[in-house]
């Protein structure tokens, strides 16, 4: 004897757990610390992002395409700061030295007298 054939069945509810969240707009100031006072502007025609900040005023300007969203503007953003703030950590060598030696100063309260 053959089975019987069941109804067709609805697909398990996978529309709700494929729905992805959106993304972040709004960040955190680098420099000020204040929450969500970031704000990244794309214009897609010009192909410019620009990220400034609310409170303190700093302000970021990036190339964009098609694919990018605010939170990779962001990203690039603390990569380009970390790398400013290396660059003026670099030790520098001293400028103008001459090849002279500097005589030692005399120390205050010596027993060679």
């Amino acid at each position: 004897m053959g089975k019987r054939k069941k109804s067709s069945r609805k697909p398990a509810a996978a529309s709700a757990a494929r729905r992805r969240e959106p993304l972040d707009t709004a960040f955190t100031c680098l420099y000020c610390h204040h929450d969500k006072s970031v704000t990244v502007r794309l214009d897609r025609k010009e192909g410019i992002a620009q990220l400034v900040c609310r409170v303190c005023d700093q302000r970021y300007q990036s190339k964009v395409n098609h694919l990018t969203e605010p939170i990779d503007i962001y990203s690039e953003w603390i990569d380009a700061a970390d790398a400013a703030q290396k660059a003026d950590q670099a030790p520098r060598r001293p400028t103008a030295s001459s090849s002279r030696a500097v005589p030692a100063a005399p120390s205050v309260g010596s027993d060679d007298d």
